[in-house]
Protein backbone atom coordinates (compact mmCIF):
# COMPACT_ATOMS: atom_id res chain seq x y z
CA UNK A 1 0.00 0.00 0.00
CA UNK A 2 1.11 3.50 -0.40
CA UNK A 3 2.31 5.30 2.67
CA UNK A 4 2.60 8.87 3.21
CA UNK A 5 5.05 11.06 5.05
CA UNK A 6 3.87 11.16 9.08
CA UNK A 7 3.37 14.82 10.45
CA UNK A 8 5.90 15.59 12.79
CA UNK A 9 6.72 17.57 15.69
CA UNK A 10 8.32 21.30 15.32
CA UNK A 11 12.10 20.83 15.67
CA UNK A 12 13.92 21.79 19.14
CA UNK A 13 17.31 21.73 19.90
CA UNK A 14 18.87 18.97 19.68
CA UNK A 15 18.81 16.84 23.06
CA UNK A 16 21.46 15.51 24.37
CA UNK A 17 23.15 11.62 22.98
CA UNK A 18 21.32 8.85 24.83
CA UNK A 19 21.21 5.03 23.89
CA UNK A 20 17.95 4.44 21.74
CA UNK A 21 14.81 3.55 23.26
CA UNK A 22 14.53 0.37 21.49
CA UNK A 23 11.42 -1.21 22.64
CA UNK A 24 9.48 2.37 21.55
CA UNK A 25 10.40 0.80 17.29
CA UNK A 26 9.60 -2.07 15.91
CA UNK A 27 12.19 -1.05 12.96
CA UNK A 28 15.25 0.37 14.40
CA UNK A 29 17.04 0.55 11.40
CA UNK A 30 16.78 1.59 7.62
CA UNK A 31 19.50 0.46 4.82
CA UNK A 32 18.81 1.67 1.87
CA UNK A 33 20.20 1.10 -1.37
CA UNK A 34 20.08 3.29 -3.89
CA UNK A 35 20.16 1.87 -7.51
CA UNK A 36 20.27 2.87 -11.13
CA UNK A 37 19.85 -0.09 -13.95
CA UNK A 38 21.39 -2.65 -11.43
CA UNK A 39 18.33 -5.45 -12.66
CA UNK A 40 21.54 -8.42 -13.06
CA UNK A 41 22.78 -7.45 -9.61
CA UNK A 42 20.12 -5.86 -7.58
CA UNK A 43 18.37 -9.05 -6.53
CA UNK A 44 21.26 -11.24 -5.73
CA UNK A 45 23.08 -8.41 -3.36
CA UNK A 46 19.73 -7.55 -1.46
CA UNK A 47 18.85 -11.05 -0.40
CA UNK A 48 22.65 -11.48 0.63
CA UNK A 49 22.11 -8.29 2.81
CA UNK A 50 19.03 -9.20 4.32
CA UNK A 51 20.39 -12.75 4.86
CA UNK A 52 23.38 -11.13 6.67
CA UNK A 53 21.27 -8.93 8.87
CA UNK A 54 18.67 -11.76 9.82
CA UNK A 55 21.57 -13.91 11.10
CA UNK A 56 23.92 -10.72 13.07
CA UNK A 57 21.50 -7.84 13.88
CA UNK A 58 20.26 -7.98 17.12
CA UNK A 59 16.89 -5.75 16.10
CA UNK A 60 14.72 -4.81 13.97
CA UNK A 61 15.74 -3.74 10.61
CA UNK A 62 14.80 -2.71 6.86
CA UNK A 63 16.23 -2.18 3.37
CA UNK A 64 15.03 0.16 0.98
CA UNK A 65 15.50 -0.10 -2.97
CA UNK A 66 15.69 3.39 -3.66
CA UNK A 67 15.75 3.25 -7.78
CA UNK A 68 16.77 6.32 -9.41
CA UNK A 69 14.55 6.60 -12.20
CA UNK A 70 16.09 3.11 -14.00
CA UNK A 71 15.47 2.80 -17.51
CA UNK A 72 15.65 -1.05 -17.33
CA UNK A 73 14.30 -3.96 -15.80
CA UNK A 74 14.93 -3.04 -12.01
CA UNK A 75 11.58 -1.38 -11.07
CA UNK A 76 10.58 -5.18 -11.39
CA UNK A 77 12.94 -6.67 -10.03
CA UNK A 78 12.86 -4.26 -6.51
CA UNK A 79 8.87 -4.92 -6.78
CA UNK A 80 9.21 -8.57 -6.67
CA UNK A 81 11.74 -7.75 -3.53
CA UNK A 82 9.34 -5.99 -2.08
CA UNK A 83 6.76 -8.98 -2.54
CA UNK A 84 8.73 -11.91 -1.59
CA UNK A 85 10.81 -10.46 1.33
CA UNK A 86 8.99 -8.81 4.33
CA UNK A 87 11.96 -7.14 5.59
CA UNK A 88 12.65 -5.35 1.67
CA UNK A 89 10.86 -1.96 0.73
CA UNK A 90 10.92 -0.84 -2.66
CA UNK A 91 10.45 3.26 -3.42
CA UNK A 92 10.64 4.43 -6.84
CA UNK A 93 12.19 8.02 -7.69
CA UNK A 94 11.50 9.55 -11.22
CA UNK A 95 14.39 11.67 -11.20
CA UNK A 96 18.03 10.84 -10.73
CA UNK A 97 20.52 11.23 -8.26
CA UNK A 98 22.04 9.55 -5.05
CA UNK A 99 21.57 12.69 -3.48
CA UNK A 100 18.02 13.09 -4.14
CA UNK A 101 17.54 9.76 -3.49
CA UNK A 102 19.04 9.26 0.11
CA UNK A 103 17.62 12.63 1.46
CA UNK A 104 13.71 11.30 0.05
CA UNK A 105 14.03 7.81 1.86
CA UNK A 106 15.61 8.86 4.59
CA UNK A 107 12.94 11.95 5.34
CA UNK A 108 10.24 9.52 5.08
CA UNK A 109 11.87 6.74 7.34
CA UNK A 110 10.69 6.58 10.83
CA UNK A 111 13.64 4.48 11.96
CA UNK A 112 16.07 6.09 14.64
CA UNK A 113 19.23 4.86 12.79
CA UNK A 114 19.16 5.61 8.70
CA UNK A 115 21.89 3.95 6.66
CA UNK A 116 23.17 3.33 3.29
CA UNK A 117 25.67 0.56 1.04
CA UNK A 118 26.01 0.63 -2.81
CA UNK A 119 24.10 -1.86 -4.34
CA UNK A 120 27.60 -3.98 -5.45
CA UNK A 121 28.22 -4.33 -1.66
CA UNK A 122 31.82 -4.03 -2.00
CA UNK A 123 32.33 -2.95 1.89
CA UNK A 124 32.32 -6.37 4.13
CA UNK A 125 28.89 -6.48 5.50
CA UNK A 126 31.21 -7.76 9.11
CA UNK A 127 31.74 -3.80 9.54
CA UNK A 128 27.60 -2.74 9.50
CA UNK A 129 26.76 -3.42 13.37
CA UNK A 130 29.92 -1.50 14.42
CA UNK A 131 29.01 1.39 11.74
CA UNK A 132 25.73 1.60 13.70
CA UNK A 133 26.26 0.61 17.55
CA UNK A 134 27.73 4.03 18.47
CA UNK A 135 24.62 5.59 17.09
CA UNK A 136 22.40 2.96 18.79
CA UNK A 137 24.66 3.61 21.94
CA UNK A 138 24.34 7.06 21.67
CA UNK A 139 28.13 7.89 21.07
CA UNK A 140 28.12 9.35 17.95
CA UNK A 141 25.67 10.99 15.54
CA UNK A 142 27.04 9.88 11.96
CA UNK A 143 29.39 7.08 11.20
CA UNK A 144 30.90 6.22 8.02
CA UNK A 145 33.29 3.50 6.84
CA UNK A 146 36.66 4.29 5.87
CA UNK A 147 38.78 3.05 3.16
CA UNK A 148 41.85 5.33 3.79
CA UNK A 149 42.30 4.01 7.55
CA UNK A 150 45.64 2.48 8.13
CA UNK A 151 43.99 -1.34 9.14
CA UNK A 152 41.50 -1.10 6.33
CA UNK A 153 41.92 -3.38 3.68
CA UNK A 154 41.01 -1.93 -0.31
CA UNK A 155 41.77 -3.73 -2.93
CA UNK A 156 41.67 -1.41 -6.13
CA UNK A 157 43.39 -0.25 -9.29
CA UNK A 158 45.89 2.75 -8.70
CA UNK A 159 43.65 5.34 -10.66
CA UNK A 160 40.91 5.19 -7.91
CA UNK A 161 43.06 4.90 -5.49
CA UNK A 162 44.38 7.85 -6.95
CA UNK A 163 41.59 9.50 -7.58
CA UNK A 164 40.21 9.14 -4.04
CA UNK A 165 42.91 10.21 -1.45
CA UNK A 166 43.73 13.76 -3.94
CA UNK A 167 39.97 13.97 -3.41
CA UNK A 168 40.45 14.27 0.42
CA UNK A 169 43.43 15.88 0.57
CA UNK A 170 41.79 18.84 -1.40
CA UNK A 171 39.12 18.36 1.54
CA UNK A 172 41.41 18.71 4.01
CA UNK A 173 43.32 21.60 2.77
CA UNK A 174 39.92 23.84 1.30
CA UNK A 175 37.56 23.06 4.00
CA UNK A 176 39.59 21.29 6.58
CA UNK A 177 37.43 18.54 6.56
CA UNK A 178 39.09 15.89 9.28
CA UNK A 179 37.29 12.52 8.21
CA UNK A 180 39.28 10.86 6.43
CA UNK A 181 37.11 9.07 3.73
CA UNK A 182 33.81 11.35 2.30
CA UNK A 183 33.09 8.62 -0.95
CA UNK A 184 32.89 5.27 1.04
CA UNK A 185 29.52 4.27 0.07
CA UNK A 186 29.14 2.98 3.02
CA UNK A 187 27.27 5.52 6.11
CA UNK A 188 25.01 6.15 8.95
CA UNK A 189 23.44 9.02 10.94
CA UNK A 190 20.80 9.32 13.70
CA UNK A 191 17.10 9.70 12.94
CA UNK A 192 16.99 12.87 14.70
CA UNK A 193 20.33 14.19 13.40
CA UNK A 194 19.25 13.78 10.08
CA UNK A 195 15.88 15.55 10.39
CA UNK A 196 17.71 18.98 10.95
CA UNK A 197 20.90 17.89 8.77
CA UNK A 198 19.20 16.98 5.57
CA UNK A 199 17.09 19.95 4.80
CA UNK A 200 21.01 21.79 4.99
CA UNK A 201 22.41 19.80 2.03
CA UNK A 202 21.88 21.05 -1.43
CA UNK A 203 23.53 18.72 -3.35
CA UNK A 204 21.52 15.74 -4.83
CA UNK A 205 24.36 13.92 -6.46
CA UNK A 206 27.56 11.99 -5.75
CA UNK A 207 28.80 15.09 -3.44
CA UNK A 208 25.67 14.63 -1.17
CA UNK A 209 27.86 12.73 1.00
CA UNK A 210 30.65 15.04 1.58
CA UNK A 211 28.34 18.00 2.05
CA UNK A 212 26.58 16.40 4.66
CA UNK A 213 30.01 15.68 6.78
CA UNK A 214 31.10 18.74 5.98
CA UNK A 215 27.65 20.12 7.86
CA UNK A 216 27.91 18.34 10.24
CA UNK A 217 31.01 18.44 11.13
CA UNK A 218 31.42 22.05 11.60
CA UNK A 219 28.45 21.79 13.67
CA UNK A 220 30.37 19.57 16.23
CA UNK A 221 28.46 16.21 15.56
CA UNK A 222 30.55 13.84 16.36
CA UNK A 223 31.60 11.04 13.44
CA UNK A 224 32.48 7.87 14.15
CA UNK A 225 34.65 5.86 11.58
CA UNK A 226 35.18 2.15 11.12
CA UNK A 227 37.79 0.76 8.90
CA UNK A 228 36.32 -1.63 6.06
CA UNK A 229 37.27 -3.85 4.01
CA UNK A 230 36.47 -3.63 0.21
CA UNK A 231 37.00 -4.71 -2.85
CA UNK A 232 36.36 -2.24 -6.20
CA UNK A 233 33.96 -3.04 -7.96
CA UNK A 234 35.33 -3.57 -11.98
CA UNK A 235 32.00 -3.04 -13.82
CA UNK A 236 30.94 0.27 -11.31
CA UNK A 237 29.39 2.57 -14.20
CA UNK A 238 30.08 5.80 -11.83
CA UNK A 239 31.44 8.43 -14.32
CA UNK A 240 35.03 9.80 -12.51
CA UNK A 241 35.41 12.87 -14.60
CA UNK A 242 32.55 14.17 -14.10
CA UNK A 243 31.65 13.60 -10.63
CA UNK A 244 34.90 14.90 -9.73
CA UNK A 245 33.93 18.24 -11.58
CA UNK A 246 30.86 18.15 -9.76
CA UNK A 247 32.58 17.33 -6.60
CA UNK A 248 35.02 20.45 -6.87
CA UNK A 249 32.15 22.68 -7.89
CA UNK A 250 30.22 21.38 -4.45
CA UNK A 251 33.64 22.18 -2.16
CA UNK A 252 33.97 25.68 -4.08
CA UNK A 253 30.25 26.48 -2.62
CA UNK A 254 29.92 24.81 0.31
CA UNK A 255 33.33 26.50 1.24
CA UNK A 256 31.85 29.60 0.58
CA UNK A 257 28.79 29.06 2.37
CA UNK A 258 30.89 28.41 5.29
CA UNK A 259 32.87 31.66 4.75
CA UNK A 260 30.09 34.12 4.56
CA UNK A 261 28.15 32.45 7.12
CA UNK A 262 25.21 31.93 5.04
CA UNK A 263 24.59 28.28 6.96
CA UNK A 264 22.87 28.15 10.44
CA UNK A 265 24.97 25.79 11.55
CA UNK A 266 23.52 26.30 15.63
CA UNK A 267 20.37 24.50 14.99
CA UNK A 268 22.55 21.13 15.00
CA UNK A 269 24.28 21.65 18.30
CA UNK A 270 24.51 19.13 21.01
CA UNK A 271 24.65 20.06 24.54
CA UNK A 272 26.84 18.01 26.69
CA UNK A 273 25.15 15.28 28.15
CA UNK A 274 24.07 14.56 31.76
CA UNK A 275 27.54 13.91 33.73
CA UNK A 276 27.47 16.15 36.64
CA UNK A 277 30.51 17.64 35.68
CA UNK A 278 28.93 19.03 32.55
CA UNK A 279 26.10 20.93 34.14
CA UNK A 280 26.18 24.48 34.93
CA UNK A 281 27.94 25.54 38.20
CA UNK A 282 26.53 28.44 40.45
CA UNK A 283 28.35 31.75 40.12
CA UNK A 284 30.37 30.76 37.00
CA UNK A 285 29.48 32.50 33.75
CA UNK A 286 28.76 30.04 30.95
CA UNK A 287 31.51 29.99 28.29
CA UNK A 288 34.18 31.83 30.20
CA UNK A 289 36.87 30.28 29.75
CA UNK A 290 36.52 29.47 26.05
CA UNK A 291 35.72 33.31 25.13
CA UNK A 292 38.77 33.98 26.73
CA UNK A 293 40.59 31.68 25.39
CA UNK A 294 39.62 32.72 21.76
CA UNK A 295 39.74 36.04 22.43
CA UNK A 296 43.46 35.56 23.18
CA UNK A 297 44.10 33.68 19.91
CA UNK A 298 41.93 36.68 17.88
CA UNK A 299 43.68 39.68 19.67
CA UNK A 300 47.32 38.72 19.31
CA UNK A 301 46.53 37.69 15.63
CA UNK A 302 44.69 41.49 15.25
CA UNK A 303 47.83 42.56 17.75
CA UNK A 304 50.02 41.67 15.09
CA UNK A 305 47.98 42.89 12.10
CA UNK A 306 47.55 46.00 13.86
CA UNK A 307 51.77 46.64 14.64
CA UNK A 308 52.21 45.90 10.81
CA UNK A 309 49.80 48.54 9.47
CA UNK A 310 50.86 50.61 11.97
CA UNK A 311 54.97 50.50 10.70
CA UNK A 312 53.86 50.61 7.04
CA UNK A 313 51.46 53.39 7.32
CA UNK A 314 54.54 55.03 9.25
CA UNK A 315 56.26 54.88 6.09
CA UNK A 316 54.44 57.83 4.58
CA UNK A 317 52.45 59.60 7.24
CA UNK A 318 52.57 60.81 10.85
CA UNK A 319 52.09 58.83 14.54
CA UNK A 320 48.15 59.65 15.41
CA UNK A 321 46.77 59.16 11.71
CA UNK A 322 49.12 56.33 11.43
CA UNK A 323 47.67 54.53 14.49
CA UNK A 324 44.05 56.00 13.80
CA UNK A 325 44.24 53.73 10.16
CA UNK A 326 45.44 50.75 11.75
CA UNK A 327 43.64 50.25 14.26
CA UNK A 328 40.48 51.01 12.23
CA UNK A 329 41.25 48.12 9.79
CA UNK A 330 42.11 45.78 12.60
CA UNK A 331 39.58 46.55 14.55
CA UNK A 332 36.75 44.97 11.75
CA UNK A 333 38.71 42.27 11.53
CA UNK A 334 38.54 41.75 15.39
CA UNK A 335 35.57 42.34 15.66
CA UNK A 336 34.26 39.86 12.36
CA UNK A 337 36.43 37.04 14.14
CA UNK A 338 35.17 37.48 17.47
CA UNK A 339 31.70 37.31 16.31
CA UNK A 340 32.00 34.76 15.02
CA UNK A 341 34.91 32.42 16.85
CA UNK A 342 34.95 34.00 20.36
CA UNK A 343 30.76 34.48 20.99
CA UNK A 344 29.40 31.84 18.36
CA UNK A 345 27.40 34.48 16.28
CA UNK A 346 26.75 32.96 12.88
CA UNK A 347 24.93 34.40 10.01
CA UNK A 348 24.02 38.37 8.69
CA UNK A 349 21.78 39.19 11.15
CA UNK A 350 22.94 41.98 12.99
CA UNK A 351 26.48 42.09 11.66
CA UNK A 352 26.06 46.03 10.79
CA UNK A 353 25.08 46.65 14.55
CA UNK A 354 27.79 44.49 15.95
CA UNK A 355 30.50 46.27 13.63
CA UNK A 356 29.00 49.39 14.54
CA UNK A 357 29.08 48.73 18.42
CA UNK A 358 32.43 47.54 17.50
CA UNK A 359 33.67 51.06 16.21
CA UNK A 360 32.50 52.44 19.66
CA UNK A 361 35.12 49.83 21.44
CA UNK A 362 37.78 50.66 18.49
CA UNK A 363 36.70 54.41 19.40
CA UNK A 364 37.71 53.93 23.27
CA UNK A 365 40.57 52.07 22.19
CA UNK A 366 41.40 55.05 19.88
CA UNK A 367 41.78 56.89 22.63
CA UNK A 368 43.37 54.97 24.91
CA UNK A 369 46.75 54.41 22.24
CA UNK A 370 46.30 58.15 21.16
CA UNK A 371 46.59 59.23 24.45
CA UNK A 372 49.03 56.96 25.77
CA UNK A 373 51.45 58.49 22.05
CA UNK A 374 51.16 62.44 23.01
CA UNK A 375 51.76 61.99 26.12
CA UNK A 376 54.94 59.98 24.73
CA UNK A 377 55.51 62.83 22.33
CA UNK A 378 55.24 65.12 25.16
CA UNK A 379 57.65 63.49 27.28
CA UNK A 380 60.70 63.10 25.34
CA UNK A 381 60.24 65.34 21.92
CA UNK A 382 61.02 62.67 19.21
CA UNK A 383 60.94 58.64 20.55
CA UNK A 384 62.31 55.71 18.59
CA UNK A 385 60.09 53.83 16.32
CA UNK A 386 60.74 50.96 18.93
CA UNK A 387 59.68 52.98 21.47
CA UNK A 388 56.60 54.06 19.98
CA UNK A 389 55.83 50.48 19.15
CA UNK A 390 56.49 49.64 22.83
CA UNK A 391 54.36 52.45 24.15
CA UNK A 392 51.23 51.14 22.25
CA UNK A 393 51.89 47.94 22.75
CA UNK A 394 50.96 48.45 26.37
CA UNK A 395 48.45 50.56 25.67
CA UNK A 396 46.29 48.08 23.48
CA UNK A 397 46.62 45.79 26.66
CA UNK A 398 44.61 47.66 28.43
CA UNK A 399 42.29 48.52 25.76
CA UNK A 400 41.76 44.81 24.96
CA UNK A 401 40.69 44.39 28.97
CA UNK A 402 38.28 47.08 28.13
CA UNK A 403 37.52 45.76 24.69
CA UNK A 404 36.36 42.09 25.77
CA UNK A 405 34.74 43.57 28.76
CA UNK A 406 32.34 45.52 26.43
CA UNK A 407 32.02 43.18 23.93
CA UNK A 408 31.02 40.07 26.21
CA UNK A 409 28.25 42.63 28.04
CA UNK A 410 27.70 44.82 25.45
CA UNK A 411 28.10 44.09 21.74
CA UNK A 412 27.38 40.12 22.14
CA UNK A 413 25.91 39.36 25.70
CA UNK A 414 24.21 35.98 26.23
CA UNK A 415 20.83 37.13 26.22
CA UNK A 416 21.03 37.95 22.64
CA UNK A 417 22.30 34.65 21.79
CA UNK A 418 19.46 33.20 24.15
CA UNK A 419 17.05 35.41 22.53
CA UNK A 420 17.79 34.02 19.30
CA UNK A 421 15.62 30.58 20.39
CA UNK A 422 12.75 32.39 19.97
CA UNK A 423 13.13 32.65 15.70
CA UNK A 424 10.78 31.53 13.47
CA UNK A 425 11.82 30.12 10.06
CA UNK A 426 9.84 28.87 7.81
CA UNK A 427 10.55 25.40 6.02
CA UNK A 428 9.27 23.32 3.54
CA UNK A 429 6.84 20.13 5.19
CA UNK A 430 8.74 16.99 3.65
CA UNK A 431 6.66 15.91 0.76
CA UNK A 432 4.11 18.35 1.13
CA UNK A 433 5.56 21.66 -0.94
CA UNK A 434 3.35 23.49 1.88
CA UNK A 435 5.32 25.40 4.75
CA UNK A 436 5.45 25.10 8.56
CA UNK A 437 6.64 26.80 10.85
CA UNK A 438 9.56 25.60 13.50
CA UNK A 439 11.39 26.58 15.94
CA UNK A 440 15.43 26.57 16.02
CA UNK A 441 17.91 27.37 18.65
CA UNK A 442 20.84 30.23 17.76
CA UNK A 443 19.77 31.19 14.69
CA UNK A 444 18.29 34.49 13.84
CA UNK A 445 16.17 35.36 10.45
CA UNK A 446 14.69 33.04 7.92
CA UNK A 447 17.01 31.39 5.42
CA UNK A 448 15.85 29.06 2.36
CA UNK A 449 17.04 25.60 2.26
CA UNK A 450 17.18 24.64 -1.15
CA UNK A 451 18.23 21.31 -2.66
CA UNK A 452 14.74 19.90 -0.04
CA UNK A 453 13.11 17.92 -2.28
CA UNK A 454 9.32 17.14 -2.01
CA UNK A 455 8.24 13.69 -2.97
CA UNK A 456 5.38 14.18 -5.12
CA UNK A 457 7.24 11.52 -7.82
CA UNK A 458 7.37 8.79 -5.53
CA UNK A 459 5.47 6.22 -5.01
CA UNK A 460 6.33 3.66 -1.62
CA UNK A 461 5.16 0.24 -1.44
CA UNK A 462 5.02 -0.57 2.25
CA UNK A 463 3.33 -3.29 4.24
Amino acid sequence: MTTTQPARPPLGALPPREHLRLGQTETVLDVVIPVYNEETDLEPCVRRLREHLARTFPYGFRITIADNASTDRTPEVAARLDDALDEVTAVRLEQKGRGRALRTVWTLSEAPVLAYMDVDLSTDLNALLPLVAPLISGHSDLAIGSRLSRSARVVRGPKREFLSRTYNLILRGSLAARFSDAQCGFKAVRGDVAERLLPMVEDTGWFFDTEMLVLAERAGLRIHEVPVDWVDDPDSTVHLVRTATDDLKGVWRVGWALATGRLPLDRLARPFGDDPRDRELNGVPGGLARQLVGFCVVGALSTLLYLGLYSLFRLGVGPQLSNAAALLVSALGNTAANRRLTFGVRGRDRAVRHQAQGLVVFAIGLALTSGALAALDSATGHPSHGTELAVLVAANLAATVLRFLLFRAWVFPDREREGRCGCQETWPAAGTGHAHHVHHPGHTGSTDHPGHTGHDDLTRSAR
